[in-house]
């Protein structure tokens, strides 16, 4: 289980996407986020790939790794791909049994959507897998600081983050610990009706979420014992600087924009 799940992990390297300020990558992730929303043909959809294709190739992870890190949401995919299919009745009809019908444009949606759950998730994954926590934390802070005059607590909102994604392998680890331990108690967690499966999931969601309230206690704790007190007046020993790789890499998103404005106008 810790094994498929990516978002949180981090995997030391020397790439280029490694070496990247962490404001860069976060900048460059939002704003993939938004264009990624700008595709609406076959044209653009394999630009996308191939862009993101390209980034994980400069990253450096193992392929293999991104892969299994894309299981989880398998699930997910499928069953969002599933609705657009049975919901959406336009096109043509490709198939036809009594009450189930499938149009083509439901079929065009379920692969584009496919396709964009699939890229987000993997963007989103070689963030973390190429940010260390502490990195991913002053960035996220250094670009929310300008909204500080408004009220926004900036330094509170980064820390609750960069905390969440560490413990998204912690607690996965924990569960995995709780399933052994519950198993070799005899709990079948396989086989019997879909009611009987909800309820032995209760030995594991309840010691899960002692765990996490006891780590939660034990973190605010340790905080308190080091004289924690939030971002104000605080010093790094580690100064973010952009490079000129970071210029690069802010140019080679206003090309990927220019590239997929061009593709949605002629592709």
């Amino acid at each position: 289980m810790l094994e498929q799940i990516t978002i949180g992990q981090y995997i030391k390297g020397d790439s280029a996407i490694h070496r990247l300020d962490p404001r860069t990558k976060l900048l460059f992730v939002f704003f993939y986020v938004m264009v990624i929303f700008l595709v609406n043909n076959w044209s653009t959809n394999l630009f996308m790939i191939a862009i993101s294709l390209l980034i994980a190739w400069m990253s450096q992870v193992p392929g293999g790794y991104l892969l299994r890190g894309l299981k989880p949401i398998l699930w997910i995919v499928l069953l969002t791909a599933l609705l657009h299919i049975l919901m959406t009745h336009e096109g043509e009809i490709l198939f036809a049994w009594g009450w189930l019908q499938i149009y083509e444009k439901g079929v065009i949606q379920a692969v584009a959507i496919s396709i964009r759950l699939i890229l987000l998730m993997l963007i989103a994954s070689l963030l973390t897998l190429t940010t260390s926590p502490m990195d991913l934390t002053d960035g996220m802070e250094n670009l929310l600081r300008p909204f500080a005059r408004l009220g926004l607590p900036a330094h509170e909102l980064a820390l609750m983050m960069s905390i969440a994604l560490r413990f998204i392998p912690t607690l996965l680890e924990e569960t995995e610990k709780i399933v052994k331990a519950q198993t070799s108690r005899g709990v079948n967690f396989q086989s019997g009706s879909l009611l009987k499966r909800a309820k032995s999931m209760v030995p594991i969601l309840i010691p899960l979420f002692l765990s996490a309230f006891r780590r939660a206690d034990e973190l605010s704790l340790a905080m308190e014992a080091r004289c924690y007190h939030g971002g104000a007046g605080r010093t790094r020993r580690k100064q973010m600087h952009f490079s000129r790789l970071d210029g690069l890499a802010l140019l080679f998103a206003l090309l990927l924009l220019l590239g997929l404005m061009l593709l949605r106008r002629w592709g």
